[in-house]
């Protein structure tokens, strides 16, 4: 990232947010409803939580926590804070869908679809309700919150953020 993009970041009041969708072969909620999700959960139950939300109402199959999408997720979010970059590629240019495969979720799957959505924030616009609703607002992200194909997730949030301190990264992994 430049230095330039890096201060920029630095004044932005809401969740800085970016997606991305790849397939391969070989919760905020909706305007108006009341959230089912408890605010006293952890930040992973309550993104899940707020994801589904959103998924459920749109007769959409809620999603399940991937021990291994979670692993991915976890593994960027400590990367990005640690490393100080927010992107889906990692520092050394591999794509998130290698990140994802180094765990092994893809072994033994003819097909597959993975997608990313990552975000940070600070003070309140680093709660979960704040970044799912920006994820909403996106189209692109709104994409794999709402995709039919994918199945789970991984859910993986970081203290810190990218740039300046305090806050919270999130990484969340996509698989059908």
């Amino acid at each position: 990232m430049r230095l330039s993009t890096t201060r920029r970041l630095r004044r932005l009041a809401v969740p800085i947010v970016a997606a991305c969708t790849f397939t391969g072969a070989a919760a905020a909620t909706p305007a108006g409803a009341a959230s089912p999700c408890a605010a006293d959960t952890t930040a992973t139950a309550g993104t899940l939580c707020l994801v589904n939300a959103e998924r459920t109402p749109r007769g959409l199959r809620p999603l399940r926590l991937d021990p291994r999408l979670d692993r991915a997720a976890r593994r960027h979010s400590r990367d990005m804070v640690a490393n100080r970059y927010f992107a889906h590629d990692s520092r050394s240019g591999a794509r998130f869908s290698a990140r994802i495969a180094r765990t092994g979720w893809m072994r033994g799957r003819a097909r597959w679809r993975v997608g990313e959505n990552i975000a940070w924030g600070t003070g309140s616009q680093a709660a979960p309700r704040s970044i799912v609703a920006a994820w909403m607002r996106s189209a692109s992200h709104r994409v794999n919150i709402l995709n039919p194909r994918f199945r789970v997730i991984g859910i993986g949030i970081a203290r810190g953020a990218p740039v300046g301190a305090g806050g919270a990264t999130y990484t969340t992994d996509f698989g059908s």
